[in-house]
């Protein structure tokens, strides 16, 4: 029987960062990975020799003495990784049918509102109050700026606001209020339940600087895991775990599908919170702690296309493109298939081999898992003619929203491939395929805040459902639940003279 300080459940970026630290902290930590490769959305997969990122396309705030820049110096990544920046003037660009206009957002807060303003000149103003609330909000959140202080939820008028609402109250103009809300495939806002401050933080990293990945954002996993084998650390694969084990409360240890048996101290989990709970015996834990947990609304999911182009026949955007069919950007759950897809976000990898050419792309559009319902139980590779021919069908309809933001855009592609929610739901483990996990309620913002802390003694969460999503709100949340075993003010002070 194995016996470690830590067991880490899921080695995507939050399980990865958590054994980076607590592995250079002297913790004998083993990660156990369920998949053969590690990264969860960090891995990278190659079609007709194009490299594809899963989950991980751009990422936010790595200029010098930026939030992510500094915690990326600590994690040891800043000078291993190839990263482009992208457009000073549009890393995002907005388009809408019927609107030859593109809405750019530009890097830099200064710089975004003087942009946009360009198109909007009487909403000058409320641009720049704009690009100051988003700074206000994430200065709510101490570890964004690396300060030693626990995020105070008792400050619920701050968790209550409401983006939406938020967003039309600035600005009378209907454009520009879904301008400003046209990066939604970032965080799958609901208009009636997306707090400010998810599109505050996952927006103003990107505003202070944007960047991709050269080559693929696999390397973060690849130079991560290296760090932690250094420290002494294990990295398990093909290491699904099936239950806890539980002795005198706490858990014990971790029973893999093999049936060998991992012992420790402390157990981190990073994947859903229900997935953790539903490996704990009923009677461990109270009734309506698990009923809240196992009940909350996940986001949705997305139909997602990897092309491959010919040969020289698509540039290089040095940009992510963000196309809505009608005017409204907010998600909701009443487009029908008629007029499915109703948006679209294309991102043109960087790549090493050029900068004028794009070797592929990856088009992204909103889709439920209850479109592929009747395919729920069948298995990756093993779905049937029905679901590919599906899948084709829904292949169709993306390219042709495409089509008219890119005329002859189907000339242009040597192959494409898809995949559906339920491709997402079993490669990286989250319910219903969800892109970012759970999805959070300005209504009842106590309901979806999910502590590190659980009802087992020796049991920790982290992940994307912890604080927020995407690299930033997951690295936060890493550190938060490493400060349980280690203290917050030790370990952000570690943080801060690495950079």
């Amino acid at each position: 029987m194995n016996q470690f300080d830590v067991i880490i459940i899921g080695s995507g970026l939050s399980g990865l960062q958590c054994g980076y630290i607590l592995s250079k902290e002297g913790y004998n930590v083993c990660i156990v990975e369920q998949h053969s490769q590690i990264g969860g959305c960090l891995q990278n997969f190659t079609r007709d020799g194009c490299i594809f990122d899963t989950g991980i396309h751009y990422i936010g705030g790595l200029d010098e003495g930026q939030s992510l820049n500094r915690y990326f110096k600590y994690f040891g990544l800043m000078d291993k990784l190839n990263l482009k920046r992208l457009d000073e003037g549009a890393f995002d660009i907005i388009n809408f049918a019927n609107d030859p206009t593109d809405y750019k957002f530009a890097q830099g807060h200064d710089n975004f509102a003087e942009t946009l303003a360009e198109q909007f000149p009487a909403s000058r103003k409320a641009l720049h109050d704009y690009t100051d609330k988003l700074r206000e909000m994430c200065n709510h959140f101490p570890l964004y700026n690396l300060e030693y202080k626990n995020l105070d939820v008792s400050e619920m008028n701050f968790f209550s606001d409401n983006a939406f609402d938020y967003i039309k109250a600035i600005t009378p103009d209907t454009k520009l209020q879904n301008v400003l809300a046209g990066t939604n495939p970032l965080y799958a806002g609901l208009p009636e339940k997306t707090p400010l401050y998810v599109h505050a933080l996952v927006n103003n990293s990107f505003i202070e600087s944007a960047y991709r990945v050269v080559d693929g954002s696999s390397m973060i996993a690849e130079t991560m895991a290296a760090s932690i084998l250094q420290h002494g650390g294990t990295i398990m694969t093909n290491a699904k775990v099936d239950r806890f084990i539980m002795e005198n409360g706490a858990i014990s240890s971790v029973e893999l599908s093999n049936k060998e048996v991992l012992s420790a101290k402390n157990f981190i989990s990073s994947i859903h919170p229900a997935r953790t709970l539903a490996m704990i015996e009923e009677k461990y834990l109270r009734k309506a702690y698990r009923e809240r947990i196992m009940n909350l609304e996940n986001t949705t999911s997305n139909f997602t296309l990897y092309v491959v182009f010919n040969q020289d026949s698509f540039e290089y955007l040095n940009h992510n493109q963000y196309y809505y069919k009608k005017d409204d950007v907010w998600l909701t759950h009443e487009d029908t298939d008629k007029d499915w897809p109703f948006n679209f976000l294309l991102i043109t990898p960087a790549t090493s081999r050029s900068d004028k050419y794009a070797d592929c792309a990856t088009i992204m559009a909103y889709m439920d898992i209850t479109d592929v319902k009747q395919w729920e139980n069948t298995t990756i590779g093993r779905r049937g003619a029905d679901y590919n021919e599906f899948k084709k069908q829904k292949t169709e309809q993306v390219l042709d929203l495409v089509e008219q933001r890119f005329p002859g855009f189907r000339k242009t592609i040597k192959k494409v491939y898809a995949s559906s929610p339920l491709t997402y739901r079993d490669y990286t483990g989250t319910v219903g395929g969800s892109l970012y996990g759970i999805l959070k309620d300005c209504n009842d913002p106590l309901k979806t805040l999910i502590s590190p802390k659980t009802k087992i003694p020796n049991l920790l969460l982290t992940g994307q459902n912890i604080i927020l999503h995407g690299v930033l709100g997951v690295t936060i949340g890493s550190v938060t639940t490493c400060s349980e075993l280690l203290g917050l003010e030790y370990l952000v002070k570690k943080i801060k003279n690495a950079g």
